[in-house]
């Protein structure tokens, strides 16, 4: 079956406005939403060095401190210790404890007399401490959860120390503070962005801070390898609840106190993240299907204007074929070839017409000379 030029003309040049413009739209929305993850990668390591930042900043004044008092504390004279410790204890809550420890791990001096005469040969923060200044990871508390007050939660620290060494450069002792783990979880909430999680994660990819579920978990992303090697990199990768996420890896740099190793890790789940850019393009798309239609509509309605005089003049030239010449064709003036071809038909019409009438002249002449002979051989 032959299709009409109506159907012609509204699948053709419906087909040629609707290639070029599924391309564009693809093109254009594809571009749309790796802008979109583009800003978001963009947002997530603009918090993640925020966080970095401040964290980092902010434990390093700390450390300062500790590093201040191993070039100035004199083990001769440990009431001094004991009064100079108190106070910096007191005056800065972040410390927990500060303590100063001879060569054999007894604890000489601390604030508030805490653990003294008591042996931290053991303590990691000491063995340490010994050979250079270094910075422990978080830990549960041992010596001290034993003498501070009871609380619903077991206490943590993070622990610095660094060497005591007298006027020959020897190494005489070991000074230690501890710090409550509490103090850097306050710190990471207080950075809390609607839509973003914060990780803090040890190099050996364990959770230290995030999510309630994550915590103390240790995590195998690829997000999490990269923080243990201390690389920062963007990802999108999934976690294991089976989501998408975002996620930006950034180590934390301590100028030029010892490093604990740690990373943060800032995601941002990725359905959510991009859900305004997928109503965005829902729309363009939603929009190009309507205007899309309206077009087809509008197309629809130029066909029948086109094939009017089209399919009249057709109908016509079918009646000369078929001999019917009694109606004069309908006189086309829409467009110049539509006329032109009805000028041509009215042609042929009075042609065929004039034919006829002569063809039917010549029967009736034929028919006269037939009946004069007739009479005369009568006669």
């Amino acid at each position: 079956m032959r299709l009409n030029i109506r159907t012609v003309i509204v699948l053709g040049i419906g087909a040629l406005m609707m290639a070029p413009a599924l391309i564009a739209g693809t093109i254009y929305t594809n571009a749309v939403q790796q802008r979109a993850e583009a800003v978001n990668m963009t947002r997530l390591k603009t918090v993640g060095q925020m966080a970095s930042d401040l964290l980092g900043r902010r434990t390093h004044q700390l450390w300062r401190d500790v590093e201040g008092l191993s070039r100035v504390l004199d083990l001769e004279d440990t009431t001094e210790i004991r009064r100079h410790l108190s106070f910096m204890s007191h005056i800065d809550p972040r410390f927990t404890w500060i303590g100063v420890a001879n060569v054999e791990g007894q604890v000489l001096a601390a604030s508030q007399a805490l653990l003294e005469g008591q042996s931290v040969a053991e303590r990691p923060w000491f063995r340490r401490g010994l050979n250079a200044p270094t910075a422990v990871d978080v830990h549960d508390a041992k010596l001290l959860e034993k003498v501070l007050p009871a609380r619903p939660q077991p206490r943590r620290f993070v622990d610095f120390s660094a060497p005591l060494k007298d006027t020959m450069g020897r190494v005489v002792g070991v000074v230690g503070a501890h710090f409550d783990w509490d103090w850097v979880e306050s710190n990471l909430a207080g950075l809390h962005t609607p839509g973003i999680d914060v990780l803090l994660v040890a190099r050996d990819q364990r959770v230290l801070f995030g999510p309630k579920d994550l915590r103390n978990t240790t995590l195998s992303v690829g997000s999490a390898i990269a923080a243990g090697q201390g690389v920062s990199i963007p990802f999108t990768e999934r976690w294991p609840d089976g989501k998408d996420y975002f996620t930006v890896t950034l180590p934390i740099q301590f100028e030029d106190m010892p490093s604990f190793g740690w990373s943060l890790i800032v995601r941002a789940d990725a359905e959510n993240a991009l859900a305004p850019t997928k109503a965005l393009i829902r729309s363009f798309w939603t929009m190009l299907g309507a205007g899309f239609l309206v077009a087809l509509g509008l197309l629809y309605l130029f066909a029948i204007w086109l094939s009017g005089p089209l399919i009249r003049i057709v109908k016509t030239a079918e009646q000369l074929a078929d001999g019917k010449a009694d109606q004069p064709p309908y006189e086309e003036t829409r467009y110049a070839e539509a006329a032109r071809l009805s000028a041509a038909l009215v042609r042929l019409q009075a042609l065929a017409m004039t034919a006829r009438r002569s063809a039917a002249e010549g029967k009736d002449g034929g028919e006269d000379d037939g009946a004069v002979s007739h009479v005369r051989l009568v006669k």
